[in-house]
C-alpha cells in the first residue's frame, strides 16, 4: 500500500549556537561536598536558626527551607545525602535512598519533599528537559512495605488492596502552570489483577520528560491511596539524580522561514524513512531523547530499521542552515 507522504510545512531554518544538538548538562550532584554518611538540609549548623536558600547542580537550582522551630526540620524542597542506609524504618532515616548509593553507584544524589519545584539558570530556562533518575527514599519505601505508625502495608493483609504512591510532575512556561502537560510515575503500584505484579520501586528508573516541550521550571507532586483526615500517610519523599538537560529549544527560534522546503515521510515510520528537498543536504543526524547521535548519513535515510520504538530529533544541514524536526518511530 502506497504510504501517505507528510509534508513540514513552515520549518524554521537557523545556526546552531552550540556545537552540536546532542549538547547536554546533567545535574549529578558531584559538585556537592559532604562528608562520609551525612546530608545537607539546610541547617546552619545552629539548630534554632531558619533558612531559606537553594543549592544547584547542572543547570537545576534546588530550592530549600529549614524551620529552627521545634529543634530544628528540613521543611521544604529539597536535600542532598549520601546516606547509604536502605534498611533503617522510621522518619529517623529520612535522608537514604533504598538502593543505598546514587545512580550508577555515584556518591551524592538528592532527596526531595512533596510539592517541591526545581528551577533551571539561564542556560535551560524555556529549553526542553531530557528526564532524570527517580527512587523511593528509604523511609517511604519501608512505610509502603511494612507499615508503620502512621501509614498502612500497600496490599494490606491480603495482598489485594489496590495501593499506589504517584509522583506527578508539572510544568511552568512563561511563568504559568500548564494543567495539561504532565509527566506520572507510580513509585509503588498494587493495582494489578495478578499480586506477583505488585511492586514498590528499589533501584533507579529513568523518568522521561520530553513530552512536556520547553520548561521554565517544574513541580512535583506526591500522592497515594492512603490517606486520612484530608492528609497522605504514606511519607512525601522522593530521591533523584542525574537530572539531564537539553540545550535545546524544542520551538525553533526562526530566522528564515522555508514553506514547503522538506519532505520527511513517512513520520511516523516503522523502517524507513524518505527525504525530499528543494536544496542540496550536506548532512542527515538522527538523535535520542538523551542527545545521543545514533544515525548519520551525507545525503539519505532510508533504511531506519535499527532503531528502537520511541521520539527522534532529525538534524538536515544544508549552505542554506540548519532543520530541526521530530520523526516517531513505532512498532
Amino acid at each position: 500500500m502506497k504510504k501517505q507522504l507528510q509534508t513540514i510545512k513552515a520549518i524554521a531554518v537557523f545556526t546552531l549556537a552550540t556545537s552540536g544538538l546532542n549538547s547536554q548538562t546533567t545535574a549529578d550532584f558531584q559538585n556537592l561536598t559532604l562528608s562520609p554518611s551525612t546530608y545537607w538540609n539546610g541547617s546552619t549548623g545552629t539548630a534554632s536558626v531558619s533558612t531559606v536558600g537553594t543549592f544547584t547542580s547542572g543547570n537545576c537550582v534546588f530550592p530549600n527551607a529549614y524551620n529552627g522551630s521545634f529543634g530544628g526540620y528540613w521543611s521544604s524542597g529539597w536535600a542532598y545525602s549520601n546516606m547509604k542506609d536502605s534498611t533503617t524504618a522510621g522518619s529517623g532515616n529520612q535522608y537514604s535512598v533504598r538502593s543505598a548509593v546514587g545512580y550508577s553507584n555515584s556518591t551524592v544524589y538528592s532527596i526531595a519533599q512533596g510539592d517541591a519545584k526545581l528551577k533551571f539558570n539561564a542556560s535551560a530556562v524555556g529549553k526542553q528537559m531530557a528526564g532524570f533518575y527517580l527512587n523511593n527514599s528509604t523511609y517511604a519505601y519501608l512505610s509502603m512495605k511494612n507499615g508503620d505508625s502512621y501509614a498502612k502495608k500497600f496490599g494490606g493483609v491480603s495482598g489485594n488492596d489496590p495501593d499506589w504512591f504517584k509522583l506527578k510532575i508539572q510544568k511552568y512556561f512563561g511563568g504559568i502552570l500548564s494543567p495539561n502537560d504532565s509527566v506520572t510515575f507510580y513509585l509503588a503500584d498494587f493495582r494489578f489483577a495478578i499480586n506477583a505484579q505488585d511492586y514498590i520501586v528499589k533501584n533507579w528508573q529513568y523518568v522521561n520528560l520530553t513530552s512536556l516541550g520547553n520548561v521554565d521550571s517544574l513541580k512535583f507532586t506526591l500522592t497515594s491511596s492512603d490517606n486520612s483526615g484530608g492528609y497522605m500517610n504514606t511519607p512525601s519523599y522522593f530521591c533523584m539524580d542525574n537530572f539531564q538537560t537539553l540545550n535545546l529549544v524544542s520551538g525553533i527560534t526562526e530566522n528564515k522561514i522555508v514553506e514547503n522546503s522538506v519532505n520527511i515521510y513517512p513520520n511516523p515510520t516503522t523502517n524507513q524513512l524518505n527525504i525530499s528537498s528543494t536544496f542540496s543536504i550536506d548532512k542527515i543526524e538522527i538523535y535520542n531523547q538523551l542527545g545521543s547521535l545514533v544515525f548519520q548519513s551525507n545525503s539519505t535515510v532510508n533504511d531506519i530499521s535499527t532503531l528502537e520504538m520511541g521520539i527522534y530529533f532529525i538534524r538536515i544541514k544544508s549552505k542554506e542552515g540548519i532543520i530541526i524536526t521530530k520523526i516517531v518511530m513505532k512498532n
